[in-house]
């Protein structure tokens, strides 16, 4: 039989994947509306679509958990997979949201599901669902685990203050305004071709009282005023424009790429013109993109899990995708990923 080389290095990959949206539809003026009705402040018309170019989003009705979404999702890439929940032996809650401040949100998705993993949450703001799949990824490398299954559930939507008490308050949280929720989920196993191929991130957490969500926590463990969301958007794209795209050139120069080798480039979506500015910035060709916020949103982690969800099916074996991940805090990822 005649010799046929082979890559010796062990390699994880993304073998699966599924997404949930909540049922109900909020578009943008509606929800200008109902913040003008409650706070009684006149608003221009249509300001909020025309700031952010966010039509609609998907809101979590009041029995619909992070969990939920993150269970759903869960199943969708569960049988995506021909799996059943006792084939996972790692279970990643990824999210920047979550049920509770205490057990950890991944026992709730555990129990839910039926299986039996070791299981515990990743946070990191918007990066939460890429860090759990480099997480996944290290721990099958390791030896630590055989087949993870990494879940998010969003429901930023519940940090919006509609009522805010000003235009100052407004301002401050005018972010908000931008959130959907949404579940993602993948499965991650080791592959014989393909995979994970680079990860890259750069973390500058000086600017991490830049915005966030301040409640929950040893320093305002109580107070439904720090339960919303509050920042600077401004202050917050110019730390991403600043440093992000040199992430994303030292990804390209080590990896020895540019933008033709990707079939799909996945960034963190925040609202339409900061995707139109990151586009600019780093030279992506808009076709590469796969454009959800105008229809879903500002989804926080789950952001590039639907993305993934809505092209993988189409995607051939060999091709690869890049994943940008921008989170508060402030930290921005990359992720090289070629589907088996």
């Amino acid at each position: 039989m005649p010799f046929q080389p082979s890559d010796p290095r062990p390699r994880a990959g993304i073998t699966a994947v599924g997404s949930l949206l909540p049922a109900e539809v909020l578009s943008s003026d509606s929800l200008q509306r109902e913040v003008a009705l409650r706070s009684g402040l006149t608003l221009p018309p249509t300001l909020l679509r025309q700031a952010t170019g966010i039509v609609t989003r998907r809101v979590a009705g009041p029995e619909v958990y992070a969990s939920t979404l993150a269970v759903g999702a869960a199943r969708r890439a569960l049988d995506a997979a021909g799996l059943s929940p006792l084939d996972i032996d790692l279970l990643l809650f990824a999210s920047a949201s979550r049920d509770m401040v205490e057990p950890a949100t991944a026992h709730i998705v555990q129990a839910q599901l039926g299986s039996r993993a070791h299981a515990l949450d990743v946070t990191n703001a918007c990066n939460s669902f890429v860090n759990g799949i480099d997480l996944a990824r290290s721990m099958i490398l390791a030896g630590r685990a055989r087949r993870a299954l990494v879940v998010t559930g969003e429901t930023p939507s519940r940090a919006v203050r509609k009522d805010p008490d000003g235009l100052a308050e407004f301002r401050s949280g005018f972010a908000g305004y931008t959130f959907g929720d949404a579940g993602a989920a993948v499965v991650v196993e080791a592959v014989e071709r393909g995979g994970i191929l680079d990860v890259d991130t750069e973390t500058h957490s000086e600017h991490w009282e830049v915005g966030g969500i301040p409640g929950g926590g040893s320093r305002h463990p109580r107070g439904d005023e720090h339960t919303y969301f509050r920042g600077d958007g401004h202050e917050l794209r110019g730390v991403f424009e600043k440093v992000g795209t040199a992430v994303i050139d030292r990804t390209l120069h080590r990896t020895g790429m540019d933008w033709d080798g990707f079939a799909k480039v996945l960034v963190h979506q925040v609202t339409v013109p900061y995707l139109e500015r990151f586009a600019e910035l780093t030279g992506v060709p808009a076709g590469k993109l796969v454009v959800t916020v105008p229809e879903l949103g500002n989804v926080a982690s789950a952001s590039i899990g639907v993305q993934l969800d809505r092209v993988f099916t189409e995607l051939q074996p060999g091709q690869r995708v890049l994943f940008v991940g921008l989170g508060g805090g402030i930290s921005i990822m990359t992720m090289v990923w070629e589907k088996s």
